[in-house]
Order: C-alpha cells, then sequence, then structure tokens
C-alpha cells in the first residue's frame, strides 16, 4: 500500500527534465506535477534545455519561473542534457536531495507514480533504483515495457512484458487512466508489486542521489543505452535495480515510430556498452557480424544510407569514436500531407501497393484517388498473396495475386522486377523483394514517406562479401 507522505516526512526529491524542441511537452508535463500525491513542497526540478529553437526557453522562463533551467548551447542529445543535470545535482549540498527522479519530457505520468517509486527504495534498502512501468501512449492499456533485460549474445534489449495488455483498461483513454487505481500486480498473473530487471528507461527512473553521485555521469552515447549502462554499472556496484507494477507512466510505443538516423547509435553504443560490461571479443566479433547482417537487409528493401549507418556504427566503434556524430542522410522523409505530388508524377504510371501498407492510416487514399481522377493513364495495382484475403483500399481494385509457394513466388519477383514506376511499401512491415520490382520505392508510415530508388545490386553485393567475410573469419 502507498504510503501517504506528509510533508514534513517526504524525503527531498529533485526532478531532472530533458528538453529539445518539444515545448508544449515539457509545460504539459510541469503542469501535470502539480497532480502528483507526493507533496509538492518536497519536490524540487531542474530542466536542461538542448539548444531548443522553438521558444522552450522563454515560456519556461515566463511560465514556470521557479524551476531551475540550465541551457546548453547545442543539442548535446539525451547523454548530454541528463549529465548536465546530474553534474548540476552533484554539485549541490551533500544531503539536499535524498532521491534523482530522471523523466522524459514526453511522457505522461500517473498521479501516484512517484509515490510508488518512493515507497520501493525506502522499504528496501538494497534498492538503488526503482522504474516506472511503461504503457504505450497509442493503446492506453497496453504495456510497452516493466523494465527489461540484456541478451549480450545478441546484443539486444528483452523488454518485460512487452505488449501485454490489461484487458479491464481495453478502450479506455489515458487522461482517465492517469488517476484511476494503477497496480498490475492485481491485473497481471505472476507479476509481482516490484521486480528485479538489468535495466529501466530513464523515461521514469528514480534513484538515491548518493548512489547516482557514486556511479558518476553517464557515458557519452548522444542518445540511446546510455541509461542501459548506467543500470548496468549500478548493478556492478552490486545494487539492485527494480521495476514497479504500481508506479505508471505512458510514453509513444517505439512501433510507431520509424527507426532512421538512431540505426547508427544504437548499434554502435550496444557494442561499447557490451565491452564496458565484459564482453569477450569474440562476443563482440559475432554482435558485429549481426550488424554487418542487418546493412544487407537494409540495401536489400533500398534503404541504402541506413544500411551505411551500420557500417559506420561498426567502424567507429573499432575505432572507439563515441558521442555526437554528423549523420546527414541521402533521402528524408515528408509529412503525409505532401504525398499527392509524388503521385501527380508524370514519370509514374505504374504503381504496385503491397497489401501491408495502409492507405487510410497514413491518410494517403485520398491523395491517391484523386491523381487517378485525374490521370487516367495511373494504373494501381494491389499486391496480394494467394491464400491471404485480399485487402480492399480502393475503389474497384486491381489485383495482383501471387503464388502462396516461396519458390514460385521467387520467380514472379523475378520476372517482374523494376515492372513498376513505384513500389509503395510500408515501413513497418517490409518485404524486402517487393522493392525491386518498381524503378523507384515510397515507403509510408503513419507520419511521412520516404521516395528512394530501386535497390541495387552492387550495394547488396558489397554488403553481402563484407558480412560474409566478418562470418566467417576469427574476429
Amino acid at each position: 500500500m502507498t504510503m501517504d507522505w506528509a510533508t514534513a516526512n517526504a524525503p527531498r526529491i529533485l526532478i531532472i527534465i530533458v528538453t529539445w524542441n518539444k515545448k508544449d511537452y515539457v509545460l504539459n508535463l510541469l503542469g501535470s506535477l502539480d497532480s502528483l500525491s507526493y507533496p509538492r513542497e518536497a519536490l524540487e526540478v531542474v530542466v536542461v534545455d538542448n539548444a531548443s529553437e522553438d521558444g522552450t526557453v522563454e515560456a519556461l522562463k515566463q511560465q514556470y519561473p521557479h524551476v531551475n533551467l540550465l541551457c546548453n548551447e547545442e543539442n548535446l542529445g539525451g547523454t548530454g542534457g541528463f549529465n548536465t543535470g546530474l553534474a548540476w545535482a552533484f554539485q549541490q549540498a551533500e544531503g539536499r536531495y535524498q532521491y534523482l527522479w530522471l523523466l522524459d519530457n514526453d511522457v505522461l505520468v500517473h498521479r501516484d507514480a512517484l509515490s510508488e517509486l518512493v515507497d520501493v527504495l525506502e522499504q528496501q534498502a538494497d534498492i538503488a533504483v526503482a522504474g516506472s512501468t511503461m504503457m504505450q501512449l497509442d493503446y492506453p492499456w497496453r504495456i510497452n515495457e516493466m523494465g527489461a533485460y540484456v541478451d549480450r549474445g545478441l546484443g539486444q534489449l528483452m523488454l518485460n512484458r512487452h505488449l501485454e495488455e490489461i484487458q479491464p483498461w481495453q478502450g479506455r483513454p489515458v487522461n482517465e487512466l492517469l488517476q484511476t487505481t494503477a497496480d498490475l500486480s492485481k491485473q497481471l498473473m505472476h507479476c509481482q508489486p516490484y521486480m528485479d530487471v538489468d535495466y529501466v528507461a530513464a523515461a521514469s527512473l528514480l534513484i538515491r542521489a548518493d548512489v547516482a553521485k557514486q556511479a558518476g555521469l553517464w557515458r557519452d552515447y548522444f542518445i540511446h543505452f546510455d541509461d542501459v549502462e548506467w543500470c548496468l554499472r549500478i548493478r556492478d556496484m552490486r545494487h539492485r535495480v527494480v521495476v514497479s507494477a504500481k508506479s505508471l507512466i505512458w510514453h509513444l510505443s517505439a512501433a510507431a515510430k520509424v527507426p532512421t538516423w538512431v540505426l547508427y547509435y544504437d548499434n554502435r553504443n550496444i557494442l561499447d556498452m557490451l565491452k564496458m560490461h565484459g564482453a569477450s571479443p569474440a562476443h563482440l566479433h559475432n554482435v558485429k557480424t549481426y550488424i554487418l547482417k542487418k546493412a544487407v537487409y537494409y540495401h536489400l528493401i533500398g534503404k541504402s544510407d541506413l544500411a551505411q549507418l551500420h557500417h559506420d556504427a561498426v567502424d567507429d566503434f573499432n575505432s572507439n569514436q563515441l558521442g555526437k556524430k554528423a549523420i546527414r542522410l541521402d533521402y528524408q522523409y515528408q509529412s503525409n500531407d505532401k504525398v499527392a505530388s509524388v503521385f501527380a508524377d508524370n514519370k509514374i504510371k505504374r504503381v504496385l501497393l503491397s497489401w501491408t501498407a495502409n492507405l487510410q492510416a497514413t491518410g494517403m487514399q485520398e491523395a491517391l484517388i484523386q491523381a487517378c481522377l485525374q490521370r487516367p493513364e495511373l494504373q494501381v495495382e494491389c499486391l496480394t498473396v494467394a491464400g491471404i484475403t485480399p485487402v480492399f483500399q480502393l475503389p474497384n481494385p486491381s489485383f495482383v495475386t501471387f503464388p502462396a509457394s516461396r519458390l514460385r513466388r521467387y520467380w514472379y519477383y523475378w520476372r517482374l522486377r523494376n515492372h513498376y514506376d513505384l513500389v509503395i511499401q510500408s515501413d513497418y512491415e517490409v518485404f524486402p523483394l517487393v522493392s525491386w520490382l518498381g524503378k523507384e520505392v515510397l515507403f509510408i508510415n503513419d507520419e511521412g514517406f520516404s521516395r528512394r530508388p530501386c535497390p541495387q545490386w552492387k550495394n547488396v553485393w558489397q554488403a553481402g562479401w563484407r558480412w560474409l567475410g566478418s562470418r566467417f573469419s576469427k574476429g
């Protein structure tokens, strides 16, 4: 049961928030702190701004003058931002704060989220870090992660209870759930009030102030895996890291975010993190080989610049390069409301729509219909596979049905390569060989689209040789 904290006995907590060009998000988060069940008088807030250009600093000074505002001269990423806040905290008088609460600037926080974390640390002296269960903002009844473990063999995070759903909450809006009783240990089978994990995300992480100071600043990753490495470091100091099933936050799920430039940091940083925590040269070699294999995949689907990020990640790790990298991608994403210009291009006359590309979800159906009305020569065919119920997305659709047999399907891929001027693929479920059917590929997701040339055999060949060379070498 949550303790009813009175101001007199409530441990003092410093809240550290990092923000960059998310003015409305951080203002909403600061406003929501007044709704916490924890005594507001026991809280102090520091906001670290990473050189925002959207008026964040001015708005914070005007609306929250009591907040400690630290302004970095450039965007230092999540790593540099939190390090700025942590360094400031470490300089304060000893004992000024008992705990530090690290928060993402774009989360929604349950009213009891902080109180539950404090309860865990107050009742268990051997626990140094307690984190919140992260729910999905787009599906508020679904768990995104209840902490996570590190698969050191594959170099991947294994999200605990990922995608499990709270059935009584299904369909309820997040604003309603923010105020409801939230104890997932009573909603899920075999779920304890808190459990030991390898790491909890700094989207909501409460740590003992003295342990944080002993652990020191985050390793310079710029973004991603910095909080993971910190938690592993703290566990190496023989402290426990736990996640609470009674402390909840809501955050946009990773499934709704299509990875682009972050792939570089994900792959480089996981290698460094594994090395920092005891991975052998042979183990690191295996993970590097897996990263090079992923580069082949990105060449196969037609995202050569993202494939290069995987190669850069391995090369920079081998050169001991950390920190921020100047990344320049060949092809950027544009807002979906600009897609009409693509369909109006006179070079595009034959279009193939993959069955996983959802025109309704992306808001592109109307633009494609209007293009068909204005351009009688424009032909749109919908790709489906025998045995799968066809997906109807257009009036009077023309279907191209590929065989269910994989070998026969490969023959169709070969026969129809470059047959279409444009292939539309979903970023959420990409079929590599489908990209080879068009002269160009349009990758679409719920927020944007990227128009790219078709894959090139030369790129696949070169990446494949590098991967195979790594796979069969001794490292």
